[in-house]
């Protein structure tokens, strides 16, 4: 695609007129970042890419405005919810439009076991809402939420995250039924409103906005749960890895995380630090109040003691209200690990490795053993399509790009499957990838192939 010249921007800020926009610098700066700075090889690459301008919708009315004008203009699009995203996707490429969703932030409707929302609702937000919905209709909550839950939307987590808290009971977004309807914009010059629903929402899943601009989505609904918090702490990363499979497959067992790290990772962890016995391995847990016992006496199983705890009452102030000093443990989880390390060490980043069914804890203990202090194993349980799943968001300490793609070369060899976090372009990113399906709804939805343009390969070449 060429470069933009003033004439199409002039031509769409005109016919946005009324629109709430924004195009000085410091705002063009912020809204077209994400946390691509996580990788040392996208930072180079992305930095200082910006969009020409910020459309700040509140309804959908609005978008379909801007994708109208945007489609009559060829501008491209860039779709901006939270802005959590790790691989570049809200960096605008070729300058053009960056669509801010996160004014369309309503809660539609929610009913008992499912709610409506706004793609710009943040996931904080929606569950503060479910809250304080009336008595009678119970208390309900999302049934997962990455570690991003303040800042992320729930569009931008459907369009670019998998999983997260939750996801060792409820599976992946991916999974039938975690998503019952996506509606979506298509970017044409009269564009259409469709909705998408049971396997037509994975046309859109996972697909960072490059395909459709996703305004509303609904979910099935979790009955809220008294999430305690615990720390533990094991004599090795083995025995915390055990730990967890079986807290994952104790279906008795009310849980929202299972968090695994290595010894080596609690050091990095500012307020965590104290709390964790030297060389040690740590897990961080969510589970039900009632069956915090249990867990303990699961951990004891495998060697675990309770180092830290928090009733659900504490645990929920300092997630909706910021009360006390710990923050909400969850913020020490998924990604929140690599966020919180990088402050100790500016030369970490890290891997997305999916483990083998069925070799999953033989292949942590030979990575452990293999990497040593190169490759610091954080594991995430979770449930896929009914059965025990095992992810890692492992830290690297990063020496080059050759090192890297060794490493990779090297885990896959021994049986792990790694999504590579060091790419824009979807194609490129192993298993994390666009489908054929989405393919064929982007031809639909995105006519003039402006949406996220440069970030697949067929657009690159």
């Amino acid at each position: 695609m060429e470069a933009l010249t003033a004439s199409p921007i002039n031509g769409l800020r005109e016919a946005l007129s009324g629109i709430a926009m924004a195009e000085d610098p410091a705002t063009l700066r912020l809204k077209s970042r994400d946390f691509f700075w996580f990788s040392p090889i996208l930072k180079p690459l992305l930095e200082g890419r910006e969009a020409a301008l910020v459309a700040m919708p509140r309804t959908r009315d609005e978008v379909i405005r801007i994708a109208a004008a945007a489609a009559r203009h060829r501008v491209p699009v860039t779709v901006r919810g939270g802005g959590t995203g790790n691989y570049g996707q809200a960096v605008p490429l070729e300058g053009g439009l960056l669509l801010d969703l996160s004014g369309l932030d309503r809660v539609v409707w929610a009913r008992p076991g499912v709610g409506r929302f706004e793609a710009g609702a943040r996931l904080l937000e929606i569950d503060r809402a479910l809250r304080d919905q009336p008595e009678a209709s119970g208390r309900w909550e999302l049934r997962f939420h990455p570690s991003t839950r303040k800042q992320a939307t729930i569009g931008g987590f459907i369009a670019g995250g998998a999983a997260g808290c939750g996801s060792c009971t409820w599976g992946q977004i991916s999974d039938p039924g975690a998503v019952l309807a996506v509606q979506v914009v298509t970017l044409e010059e009269t564009p259409r409103v469709l909705e998408l629903r049971g396997s037509d929402v994975l046309k859109v899943l996972h697909a960072y906005g490059v395909n459709g601009i996703i305004t509303e989505i609904e979910v099935p609904l979790a009955p809220w749960q008294p999430w305690a918090e615990r720390i533990l702490a094991f004599p090795t990363l083995g025995d915390a890895a055990r730990f967890g499979w079986a807290l994952a497959a104790a279906e008795g067992i009310a849980k929202k995380e299972i968090g695994i790290f290595d010894r080596r990772i609690p050091p990095m962890l500012k307020r965590v630090a104290p709390l964790m016995p030297g060389g040690q391995a740590m897990a961080i847990v969510m589970v039900s109040e009632p069956q915090a016992a249990a867990l303990a006496d699961c951990a004891a199983d495998h060697g675990g003691s309770v180092v830290y705890e928090r009733d659900p009452e504490e645990a929920e102030g300092a997630a909706f209200d910021g009360k006390g000093t710990m923050p909400p443990l969850y913020e020490y989880t998924w990604n929140h690990t690599t966020l919180h390390a990088l402050k100790v060490e500016s030369a970490i980043t890290y891997l997305q490795v999916r483990f083998p069914e069925g070799g999953e804890l033989a292949l942590v203990e030979a990575m452990e053993k293999r990497f040593g202090d190169e490759l610091l194993l954080h594991l995430e349980f979770q449930r896929r399509f009914g059965r025990v799943f095992v992810s890692s968001l492992p830290l690297l300490r990063f020496r080059s790009p050759e090192r890297l793609g060794e490493i990779v070369a090297e885990v896959e060899t021994m049986g792990g499957a790694v999504s590579n976090p060091h790419t824009y372009v979807l194609d490129n990113a192993g298993w994390k990838r666009t489908d054929a399906p989405q393919a064929r709804f982007k031809a639909l939805a995105d006519p003039h192939g402006l949406m996220n343009p440069g970030k697949l390969l067929e657009q690159t070449r």
